[in-house]
């Protein structure tokens, strides 16, 4: 059964925030928060193989993709800043129960979301965003050069992150067959990215990546403590982060499900298909899926549709 992708926006602590949905809203929920300097577009493969039965929520956080995006003089951009707003905005759409998709900066953001709400979140999907420290690869030397000082490294540190190279090499990363990827993956993102203002907003933002790092110790304790039901797609071929990472994440939580793709940093770019398929059989596979697909089943047929 086709399903439409529908986009709209709400107004949460006075900014206009821009969302994709897709599914039946009786479904079971997928949150999927993006990364850099994507938005709820990264997510277009996923909205279209899923909606069939999940409701997928995407937002862009504010100062990306269709949200607002107010200066740096007027919003703190700050990740702990970004999670309240979507907390709000989950609040504010009565997703109260949800499995949580986490990309890159999708990571930081719901990691702060889960352990301030844990009884919302159903499972967690983390597809490469870090945790652990040794999960940063080479690139970050110059990035932890700018968290330590700021005014001699800012402009290295925004060609490493804002230019046209850099935002083509977060895609295609290692993998020896650059074909696989369409080009507009990265002009419309570096087009987005030359917008007035933006270099400003992503650099504020950059900056306070390093309360991430010093949050990841939190995060591992919390992850051991409450071993979440824990999906962990992993493309091979990303520039950034360390493919360390997802071992790492099994270290944790023992039984998480691990998966390494032939896929670079945006595994949707190449493995949209496997994605949808590992994460529908996540989902629905494990006891919980099982339970939640009865329900939805039923409100769905009571209300005269089949599945």
């Amino acid at each position: 059964m086709s399903q439409p992708i529908l986009h709209r926006t709400v107004d949460i602590d006075g900014l206009p925030i821009f969302y994709r949905e897709a599914g039946n809203r009786d479904a079971p929920k997928i949150l999927l928060l993006h990364g850099l300097p994507s938005s709820s577009r990264m997510y277009g493969p996923l909205l279209t193989r899923l909606a069939d039965r999940f409701h997928l929520v995407a937002p862009d956080y504010p100062g990306f993709g269709h949200s607002a995006a107010p200066s740096t003089a007027e919003f703190a951009y700050t990740f702990d800043h970004l999670a309240e707003v979507l907390v709000h905005f989950t609040e504010a759409l009565a997703l109260t129960r949800y499995s949580l998709f986490m990309q890159d900066y999708g990571g930081p953001v719901g990691f702060r979301m889960a352990m301030a709400h844990p009884n919302r979140v159903e499972a967690l999907i983390i597809q490469n965003a870090v945790a652990h420290d040794t999960g940063l690869g080479k690139a970050w030397k110059p990035r932890r050069a700018f968290w330590a000082d700021r005014v001699t490294h800012e402009a290295t540190l925004r060609q490493s992150l804002l230019s046209l190279e850099a935002t083509r090499l977060r895609h295609i990363g290692s993998d020896p067959q650059i074909e696989r990827y369409d080009p507009d993956l990265w002009m419309d993102e570096f087009a987005f990215l030359s917008r007035p203002g933006q270099a400003e907003i992503q650099t504020e933002l950059f900056y306070d990546y390093r309360s991430n790092v010093t949050a990841y110790p939190h995060w591992q304790e919390w992850l051991r403590k409450v071993q979440p039901r824990l999906l962990v797609l992993w493309g091979r071929y990303d520039p950034s982060f360390d493919i360390s990472e997802p071992e790492a994440y099994r270290r944790d939580v023992p039984e998480a499900e691990v998966h390494i793709l032939r896929a670079g940093h945006f595994a949707l770019d190449t493995a949209a298909d496997e994605v949808a398929d590992l994460v529908r059989d996540f989902l629905w596979h494990a006891e919980g899926g099982r339970l939640e697909w009865t329900r939805w089943r039923t409100a769905w047929a009571t209300a005269g549709h089949r599945s």
